[in-house]
């Protein structure tokens, strides 16, 4: 299988190059020239066994083809589990059990081995640009920190953060650096996707990408959508419907992946903070990216979704693409009173972008809707304990991981919203 961009403007290209370069060279992002069909009703045993069904298809002609289902055992060594809430009959998908306590980690520790194993033992260190909004620097520096031949730099917006957001991003050192850009989620990525285009650059300093603008982000995160709805299908004989709390559109877009591709996946439901581009998009509006609004769900202030591309290019065009999702806003007050309520509602302690998400369930349960939900739990409530302990009333302890985290030091460097300053940091 080849890959091209939604750009169009390159040539197919194999899955090891597209994986190492990022982002396609005509700024475009790299999808499969066809989606594959797999059996993927039929659970598997394991999250890793489901990784591997679900990715063989992508790496037939890699150079990893022989060692995927090792590759999947060592990223998915941690389990999705889709657990029952209290009292609607409605299920949470639990992606925040890796060791920074958010979705990321699944597919950050993916790409670091695929791209360590097409890796030439003797080659330039290899610098990984990654702008997060909070949860994706701190996973791709776990997956890479200490990882011979790589280095990594993370941008993100200074201030805009949670404070424990921002130690998870700093507290690595080795072969990791954080740069607190002074400015917007939005301005942090526009400055990654800069140096990815920049051919100069990349001719002095070789770089890659860990983005959900990656294939090795937007592929493996396919896997635990399709195992839950693959365990859910067979204990009920329904397809799982999911709500995505949703700000750059990766992880949605890994579940449209999933369900085109054969995972018993009902209907996918976007849930977005006041950040409404989406919104307003699927409601009829045209698309036009927006000034970044800094909110509780700060990981998903974005303005300028880059995964829309790819949602774009899998449609005919605007009608059927807005006939296939519908996107809903939450503001910050109705993220606090959902938080509030949601642990004798629900029996959790919800983080405030998994709080989006139960806000849409709550519309949907009020709207009549009976068909079965999951909503996914991006990350561990106690990443945000600033906000959810004071509408909860308690502590929420971190897990051992996140706590390991906490526990060293952490340091950030300023860095300018200026693409000279980046690639001067960058040693270009």
């Amino acid at each position: 299988m080849q890959f091209i961009s939604t750009r169009g403007q390159v040539p197919p290209t194999p899955i090891d190059i597209a994986l190492v370069a990022g982002l396609a060279p005509d700024g475009g992002l790299y999808v499969p020239e066809r989606i594959p069909q797999v059996d993927l009703e039929a659970p598997s045993a394991s999250l890793a066994a489901t990784a591997a069904r679900t990715l063989a298809p992508y790496f037939e002609a890699s150079a990893l083809r022989d060692r995927l289902d090792g590759l999947c055992a060592e990223a998915f060594s941690f389990d999705a589990p889709l657990r029952p809430l209290a009292g609607d009959g409605d299920h949470v998908l639990e992606l925040f059990h890796g060791p920074t306590a958010a979705f990321k980690d699944y597919a950050a520790r993916f790409l670091a081995r695929a791209l360590e194993g097409l890796r030439e033992a003797e080659a330039t260190p290899t610098t990984i640009v990654v702008a997060t909004s909070g949860d994706t620097g701190a996973a791709v520096a776990a997956a890479f920190h200490r990882r011979p031949g790589f280095r990594v730099a993370i941008l993100y917006p200074d201030g805009k953060v949670s404070p424990r957001q921002a130690h998870g991003l700093g507290c690595w050192g080795d072969n990791v650096a954080a740069w607190r850009v002074d400015g917007s989620f939005d301005d942090c990525q526009r400055l990654a996707k800069q140096t990815l285009s920049d051919a100069a650059l990349r001719a002095r300093v070789p770089l890659g990408s860990a983005n959900s603008i990656s294939l090795g982000r937007l592929l493996p995160q396919a896997a635990y959508y399709a195992h839950a709805a693959a365990h859910f299908h067979a204990a009920h004989r329904q397809p799982l419907n999911v709500v995505v709390p949703t700000g750059n559109l990766g992880n949605a877009s890994a579940a449209f992946l999933a369900r085109a591709m054969g995972a018993p996946i009902g209907e996918i439901r976007l849930a977005c903070n006041a950040n409404d581009t989406l919104p307003r998009y699927f409601a009829g509006a045209d698309y036009t990216a927006q000034p970044t609004r800094a909110t509780l769900a700060n990981a998903m202030d974005v303005g300028a979704p880059s995964n829309f591309e790819r949602l774009r290019h899998w449609h005919a065009d605007d009608a059927a693409l807005r006939a296939a999702f519908v996107a809903v806003s939450v503001d910050d007050a109705t993220i606090r009173d959902t938080i509030r309520g949601a642990p004798e509602r629900h029996g959790i302690v919800p983080c405030p972008h998994t709080a989006t998400a139960l806000t849409a369930l709550h519309a949907l349960r009020e709207g009549g809707d009976a068909r079965p939900w999951a909503v996914v739990a991006t990350a561990h409530p106690a990443k945000f304990e600033s906000i959810v302990e004071p509408l909860v009333g308690h502590a929420v302890e971190p897990p051992p991981a996140l706590a390991e985290c906490l526990a060293r030091p952490a340091t950030a460097r300023p860095l300018a919203n200026d693409y000279g300053a980046l690639v001067a940091a960058l040693g270009g």
